[in-house]
């Protein structure tokens, strides 16, 4: 099932059952929220999640695209990825966490076509606060699914304080021998879908105080349900990433090829949410991107130049996304933040050719190149490996 097809299925599924389809366009999160860029689907439903009426009403469904720097350095993995989708449905007070893995269930199996027997679901088990969560165990045994009991990694939370509860995760066994084991022994159960149902209120001292609108959010990563769905091992090796494989102009070896596409990727959509290189905040999350994709790419031929770069891909990341600016504007922000690389390894060139570098660094000498020159560690190491 191609990406395009699995976002209509989920979608037309909840719209179905009375679902709102709401716009989780932006990356940028509302004025006055003091995170860089949208983390998750749940993100900008906070204040609704926590009892302020939705305007669209108490069932809601969308497509939320996010970023998250913390896995910045994973990238080039089979899963990990800077920008990517989040499929996402809420129940605002309305059903209860029963139904909402009942559609769950209904939608894997008969929308999405998983075999019954490849699914496995995950409760939270109970603590020395809260009681088992005999509603969802309850609701996978009257299903047939298998269920497993865990602590923890079934209890959802937004931080230390604020709107949590139990949540049941569910697994689909990628393995080529029939399913076994359990999500907690096995790996080859990967975790697709978290249905989360916010009972409570953790307060300052601990305690937890019930919500007077307990509700559901469901979160299911859409490049994660693809490549499930697709048959493969890797998110690169998908529909998603398709173009990017065919149409880049550079011969890379596999972890440079994942690198340089998801940065590119990732940066175009940037970009086109109306962000700017800049040496804080958001714009240097931007700039750090083009920087380490610049890094990788010239690591073996430094006449590589993203002058290259087909428009065709940063008009098909535009068009995936639903972005509506033009390609012209795109290419003229990375082409300068380029310019502005180049010069940058001229500095560092120079600085680092001069006697005080000539031996093994420091960690205090990396922490000086990077806050007084703005030389990054990659691009240091890259440099002295060029001699």
């Amino acid at each position: 099932m191609q990406s395009d097809r699995t976002v209509r299925v989920f979608t037309d599924f909840y719209r179905e059952r009375g679902h709102h389809l709401i716009t989780g366009s932006t990356l940028l999160p509302p004025p006055g929220d003091p995170v860089l860029f949208t983390t998750s689907g749940m993100h900008p439903l906070t204040p609704y999640l926590e009892g302020r009426p939705h305007p669209r009403g108490r069932r809601l469904v969308n497509v939320q695209r996010c970023l998250r720097t913390t896995d910045l350095y994973e990238v080039g993995d089979s899963t990990h990825l800077t920008v990517f989708e989040m499929l996402g449905s809420w129940s605002l007070g309305d059903y209860g966490h029963s139904q909402s893995l009942r559609w769950g269930y209904e939608l894997l199996r008969d929308g999405f076509g998983i075999p019954h027997d490849r699914l496995h679901a995950t409760v939270f088990g109970g603590d020395e606060q809260v009681g088992p969560d005999l509603d969802a165990l309850r609701t996978w045994e009257e299903s047939g699914v298998p269920v497993e009991l865990t602590g923890e990694d079934n209890w959802w939370s937004n931080g230390p304080v604020g709107p949590c509860g139990p949540d049941s995760e569910i697994f689909v066994w990628t393995g080529d021998t029939p399913p076994r084991g359990t999500p907690t022994t096995d790996p080859r159960w990967v975790e697709i879908w978290n249905h989360v149902v916010m009972r409570y209120r953790r307060l300052d001292d601990g305690s937890l105080q019930p919500l007077e609108r307990p509700a559901v959010d469901t979160g299911m990563g859409l490049e994660r349900l693809v490549t499930v769905l697709q048959g493969r091992d890797s998110v690169h090796d998908t529909d998603l990433f398709e173009p990017w494989k065919r149409l880049l102009p550079w011969s890379l070896d596999e972890p440079s090829l994942r690198l340089v596409s998801d940065h590119l990727r990732s940066a175009v959509v940037v970009i086109g949410d109306g962000v700017r290189p800049s040496n804080t905040g958001r714009g240097y999350v931007l700039r750090r991107l083009v920087r380490r994709l610049l890094t990788t790419l010239r690591r073996e031929d430094p006449s590589r130049a993203l002058s290259d770069l087909p428009v065709e891909l940063l008009r098909h990341t535009l068009d995936h996304f639903r972005q509506t600016g033009g390609t012209d504007h795109l290419r003229e922000v990375l082409l300068e933040e380029e310019r502005g690389f180049d010069r940058l390894l001229e500095r560092g060139r120079r600085l680092l050719s001069g006697p005080r570098y000539r031996g093994p660094l420091s960690e205090e000498d990396y922490d000086y190149l990077h806050d007084t020159h703005g030389l990054p560690r990659d691009l240091v190491i890259g440099l002295r490996q060029q001699g």
